[in-house]
């Protein structure tokens, strides 16, 4: 009423002008206040600004050029041509059958710090006046740098390069300003290898996050230990995208996939590690009324290693069994969610306390749980457990799944996906807001 009052006694093209001037002014006000406007002085990297460590290069770059070191003659793949492509491994040749388009990799499972460090060279917010930053970025190969020397090698010299790093930057600067408190590396292999318990020569890993300097850089990994300073991010799949297009596309495809199996496990049984539900989930799967497709990955074959094989397995089934392995996790989480399929875990560090930035907090959503004690005890069948879940409770969690997809990738570090974040993306906003945390010294939860 009273907008209406005050342009009484002026003509309808001065109130045009003066109304269009009003939303002009209240458009630009937004703007800044959203930090849209690339005229205004807001500065949109502010608690976003980053600084990289000029590491020496025997810390990244003399690891990869010495590739060869990495690589064991049982190995099923090789570690020189897993880096190629910025650590995407080499190209896919497309099969439109499996895969949609030319952003498929063989990604080896180990190549996330490579993965990482590539894109974050092209993240946005880079300063280099080290003071501006809100967090400081460790460009350290840790797991790779491990990988050499973790067969046939005393304990000491696993341990020297994280000793050596940890004194690099203790003489450095930036170190004082929170004595490593907002420091951060990325490693692509799981916390336990760097958490050697003991200094014999027979137990497994190095001891550098045991390290007192180090036990105050934050390490992403694609699985953490309970009670510490490091944080779960997704394991590399083989697909990094280079436009949004391309995701928004694979996921119409995923919802529309006609899936032939109930359920389908990709893998090998664990016959030396006690009390391992691998094997009855292998025979479980051999007798299925249910269609159930199984992908042995037992020594001596080579599906396991292919992409379009494994992808072509989890498209075109319903649920896929996810049980712990070596370790809690798995990489295979990550490919079978990708393709739509509804991940089966049986144990709660397999996902639900590890991927807390990626993930949602209400698991059902997205996932089955079974207790892996009571598969060992045979106290249930899996092929009736799945069948009790109704048909739309599978069309919700399979919306769920493909929602997801995005969140658990790594985009191509030559581009940005525009209105997407990916896994990247998350975790640079969690590593972010964890280190403001600290800065502010309150209590983490």
């Amino acid at each position: 009423m009273y907008v209406n009052e005050r342009w009484t006694n002026h003509s309808p093209e001065i109130i045009a002008f003066h109304s269009e001037s009003r939303i002009s002014e209240i458009t630009e006000q937004l703007d800044i206040e959203r930090n849209l406007n690339p005229k205004s002085n807001v500065d949109l990297c502010l608690g976003r600004y980053i600084y990289i460590h000029d590491l020496p290069a025997r810390f990244n770059e003399e690891i990869l050029k010495n590739c060869h070191l990495i690589s064991r003659k049982t190995d099923k793949f090789d570690m020189c041509q897993a880096i190629e492509n910025s650590g995407f491994g080499h190209q896919i040749e497309n099969s439109s059958e499996v895969l949609s388009n030319t952003s498929w990799f063989s990604t080896n499972q180990f190549m996330l710090e490579v993965i990482f460090h590539n894109r974050m060279k092209k993240y946005e917010c880079l300063t280099n006046d080290s003071s501006m930053a809100s967090a400081i970025y460790v460009p350290f190969y840790a797991g790779l740098d491990l990988r050499r020397y973790l067969w046939g090698f005393k304990a000491s010299v696993r341990d020297s390069s994280g000793l050596r790093l940890v004194k690099w930057l203790a003489e450095k600067p930036e170190w004082k300003k929170m004595w490593g408190g907002d420091h951060f590396l990325v490693s692509g292999r799981i916390s336990r290898d760097f958490r050697r318990q003991s200094n014999s020569n027979y137990d497994w890993g190095s001891k550098f996050r045991f390290l007192p300097e180090s036990e105050n850089i934050s390490m992403l990994t694609i699985e953490s230990s309970s009670g510490n300073n490091d944080f779960a991010i997704p394991y590399p799949t083989y697909f990094h995208p280079s436009k949004a297009s391309e995701v928004f596309q694979w996921q119409e495809r995923m919802k529309r996939q006609k899936r032939q199996y109930l359920f389908s496990f990709a893998g090998a049984p664990r016959s030396r590690q006690k009390g391992s539900i691998r094997a009855n989930i292998i025979d479980q799967c051999k007798t299925s009324s249910q269609s159930c497709k199984l992908v042995d990955c037992t020594n001596g074959t080579t599906n396991c290693d292919n992409a379009i094989d494994v992808m072509k397995v989890f498209e075109s089934s319903v649920f896929c069994m996810q049980p712990p392995g070596d370790s809690f996790t798995r990489r295979s989480i990550f490919d079978s969610m990708l393709a739509g399929c509804i991940p089966v875990f049986f144990h709660p560090d397999s996902a639900y306390t590890q991927y807390t930035w990626h993930l949602p907090k209400n698991y059902s959503k997205y996932s089955i749980f079974m207790p892996g004690e009571l598969l060992r005890d045979r106290k249930f069948r899996i092929e009736d457990r799945l069948l009790q879940v109704s048909k739309e409770e599978v069309v919700a969690m399979r919306e769920e799944v493909v929602k997801l997809i995005p969140r658990i990738i790594y985009a191509n570090y030559r581009s940005k996906l525009e209105r997407i974040e990916d896994a990247f993306d998350l975790a640079v906003k969690g590593i972010l807001e964890r280190i403001e945390t600290i800065r502010k010294g309150e209590k983490i939860e």
